[in-house]
């Protein structure tokens, strides 16, 4: 997939750009993946309400070399209007890869090997400030995932600490639109869509997907399987 001029990888929406809302981790060249908004204990964030420690207007700049785990959703790709593919972000941004040891690849097979593959379910839309997504059902596999990394990597705070409570699982459809227009936008938009939901996909695995800097391409570093003892890092 082509650049993505991004906060996290693919850009703040128009509407919510001031406060550097809608953070998209993943557009890659390998056409699938990437990050966005939603919230914890199934209540939702409002990408306008940060923490004490507010980032810099450029507070979600990416460094080359940063990178953010992924679940890819293909079954979604023709509902997508943002220039990114469909995704749910698993953990944005995870470490850079300077900061990489010898044995990272193998803690990561490891750790997603003790999660078995689930099935995600795409039902309704939501918004935020500028941007319309779907949230997966269930999905605390999602947040399982994203909890194991957290505790074994502590220092790989979700969006940075910017969100409190951070944002939860979603699949950004589209976040083009200002705040004038999204509404409407959003409502055709939506009537559009429906009929093509519920989308069901089964999900075997996350990918590890780098940037080369602020503004630039996301792409693949490493595919990682869901589940039991054959779990395996697939590529890099």
């Amino acid at each position: 997939m082509g650049a993505s001029n991004a906060v996290g990888a693919f850009g703040a929406s128009p509407a919510v750009k001031a406060s550097r809302t809608a953070a998209e981790p993943g557009a890659t060249d390998t056409s699938d993946t990437a990050a966005d908004p939603d919230t914890a204990n199934d209540t939702e964030t409002d990408p306008n309400t940060t923490s004490d420690a507010d980032p810099s207007a450029d507070g979600w700049a990416d460094l080359p070399g940063d990178t953010a785990l992924t679940i890819r959703i293909p079954e979604a790709n023709p509902l997508v209007s943002a220039d990114f593919p469909a995704h749910v972000t698993v953990l944005y941004p995870f470490l850079n890869t300077s900061r990489f040891s010898a044995s990272t690849h193998t803690d990561l097979t490891n750790l997603f090997a003790a999660h078995a593959p689930f099935t995600l379910t795409f039902a309704e839309f939501r918004r935020y400030p500028g941007v319309l997504y779907l949230p997966p059902a269930p999905d605390a596999p999602v947040r399982a995932l994203t909890a194991s990394l957290t505790a074994r990597w502590p220092e790989a705070v979700p969006y940075r600490g910017i969100f409190t409570p951070p944002l939860a699982p979603h699949l950004t459809l589209a976040n083009h639109e200002g705040p004038d227009t999204c509404e409407a936008a959003y409502d055709a938009l939506e009537s559009e869509l429906a009929p093509h939901l519920p989308i069901v996909s089964m999900v075997s695995t996350v990918h590890l997907i780098v940037t080369d800097g602020a503004g630039g391409d996301w792409r693949d570093l490493a595919t990682y399987r869901l589940g039991g003892a054959d779990a395996a890092y697939l590529d890099r």
